[in-house]
């Protein structure tokens, strides 16, 4: 390190604390807003891929059970 240029932990942390209370501008809060509406689109998207995925097994599973239910006579109370 060059002398007179040591960075102490005291210096880093009260660095950290100023741009932590530094006023944020107009663009700074906009690109935030539009990152997490980015990212809550993304999670939505993965939500509806799920559920599409859930209703078209649920739809395969009645079409085969209301097929087995023709295929096989009703054999009086076997529940």
């Amino acid at each position: 390190m060059q002398i007179g240029k040591e960075v102490t932990w005291h210096k880093l942390v009260v660095d950290y604390f100023k741009e932590l209370l530094k006023p944020k501008s107009i663009y700074e809060i906009i690109n935030k807003e539009l990152r997490e509406a980015y990212l809550r689109k993304l999670e939505a998207e993965s939500g509806v891929e799920y559920a599409k995925s859930i209703v078209t097994y649920n739809e395969q599973r009645i079409a085969r059970l209301q097929k087995r239910l023709i295929e096989h006579p009703i054999e009086g109370d076997c529940l």
